[in-house]
């Protein structure tokens, strides 16, 4: 998921669009904005993309959150239309022409040996509709601030209530994969929204970017559980120097990974953190998460119970490796697996280099349990009843089970949600792109009364 979130496959599915270069004396080349739709079965992905000259053009898929970005290789005859992204593996390409009957570009998107239709007519793309996205003006302030942690640079997000304060604060922690300080995916950006809503009830709200993300340097890939607690540390300790913010009352604030992690600073001795909300944040460990998931979203989406079962042996081996410490031993199994792919797929994955690194290993790893159990601060842990990701069935009981000697925990199920807290029909991770809403309101009604019940802004 990109998209933020646990991971759910060993290979990232990346997008793009490919052709070769000619040019052309013939007719007069096409040009300005063309927007489409390309045909992959229950996942349609609309595109488009503005020619603005001969050999130059870019694309915009705001579903995937890619905005005017530069075509290579363009092709603009009305006899041979194509464009490419560079450096994007998986070797996709559109070769089409323009019918002069209908005024629309018709042909084939390719990527990874499959073809799709893709049609496009003249005009610009329309933007994603997300009415929940905040926009100015806003009640509230908001500053772009950076600290250090250990040897790096994290830099975000601050919004800050009117007034002088001291304020309340939460820190935002996103779910896994590099994500920006917003956590956005498929046009959605939930914690612009969750800080605009935090921020309108009186708490300040600090949200950052990953590692290797926008402003914040270092490499994810590269980190443990330890280095992202300290990047969090760092966060909390920034606020805890600033003036306008009350010391005793910064909380956590942990989405899917981040509900790890949040639990793991705030149970950390004399960590001082006020309070814990975990957003699908999971209660077993991550090799166990990793296994339910690829069962359900495999299931979820129709594939065969063979290659079900043959992807839970291969999963559950690699699980086992990694709690063992053989990182390699488990880039072997995930090299088996990639070699009984297709040629092109191992091309792809070749490029975008073996996702067995010492992140996953943390993630795989990690028990939330001693963490959980620790805790004597008001927490609020709550879940979608249709979350592919972290299932509930997996998770609510022993969240409940791990925070029973706290009496100020609250876990709570939102039957409708998925992982994302959106309303969902089925949980599918296609859904997410679909759904205009970023967040159920009434998952934000709840978050801010519990949060105010206990944490009150004044």
């Amino acid at each position: 998921m990109r998209p933020g979130y646990l991971i759910t496959a060993l290979v990232a599915v990346l997008f793009a669009v490919t052709a070769c270069s000619s040019g052309s004396d013939g007719p007069e080349p096409v040009g300005g904005d063309w927007h489409g739709t390309i045909e992959v079965p229950n996942s349609p992905i609309e595109v488009g993309v503005t020619f603005t000259g001969p050999d130059s053009a870019t694309i915009d898929i705001p579903v995937q959150g890619i905005e005017d970005v530069a075509l290579r290789d363009v092709r603009t005859a009305p006899g041979d239309v194509g464009f490419a992204i560079p450096d994007i593996p998986g070797e996709p390409t559109f070769k089409g022409s323009l019918d002069e009957a209908t005024g629309r570009i018709g042909g084939d998107f390719t990527q990874l040996g499959q073809s799709f239709p893709l049609t496009l007519e003249p005009g610009a793309i329309a933007p994603l509709a997300r009415p929940q996205e905040p926009k100015p003006p806003f009640p509230y302030r908001a500053e772009d601030v950076d600290f250090a942690a250990g040897d790096l640079t994290v830099a975000g997000t601050l919004t800050l209530p009117e007034g002088d304060g001291p304020f309340p604060a939460v820190v935002l922690i996103t779910g896994s994969g590099a994500q920006n300080r917003d956590e956005e995916l498929f046009g959605h950006k939930p914690f612009l929204l969750i800080a605009d809503t935090l921020t309108r009830a009186g708490y300040a709200v600090l949200r950052t970017d990953d590692r290797g993300v926008g402003g914040t340097g270092g490499d994810l890939n590269t980190a443990t559980y330890d280095d992202l607690a300290r990047d969090v540390e760092s966060g909390v300790d920034y606020l805890r120097g600033r003036a306008d913010i009350d010391p005793a009352r910064i909380g956590l604030f942990g989405h899917s990974e981040g509900g790890y992690l949040a639990p793991l600073v705030a149970a950390r001795p004399d960590s001082g953190i006020a309070f814990a909300v975990l957003m699908a944040g999971p209660s077993v460990d991550g090799g166990a998460v990793l296994i339910e998931q690829t069962r359900a979203i495999l299931a979820a989406s129709g594939t065969p119970a063979e290659e079900i079962d043959k992807q839970l042996a291969d999963t559950t081996e690699m699980v086992g490796l990694l709690r063992a410490g053989d990182l390699e031993g488990a880039r072997a199994v995930y090299d088996r697996q990639l070699a009984e792919m297709p040629e092109e797929v191992r091309e792809s994955a070749a490029q975008a280099g073996s996702p067995i690194t010492p992140y996953y290993a943390s993630f795989v790893t990690y028990d939330p349990a001693p963490a959980l159990s620790a805790l004597r601060i008001p927490v609020l842990a709550f879940y979608g009843g249709k979350d592919l990701q972290v299932l509930p069935a997996q998770n609510e009981q022993p969240a409940r089970d791990l925070l029973a000697g706290n009496p100020v925990a609250t876990v709570h199920v939102f039957p409708e949600a998925n992982h994302l807290m959106q309303p969902s029909t089925t949980g599918n991770l296609d859904e997410y792109a679909t759904i205009e809403t970023t967040i159920d309101p009434q998952v934000l009604t709840f978050v801010t009364d519990w949060l105010t019940g206990r944490v009150p802004p004044k």
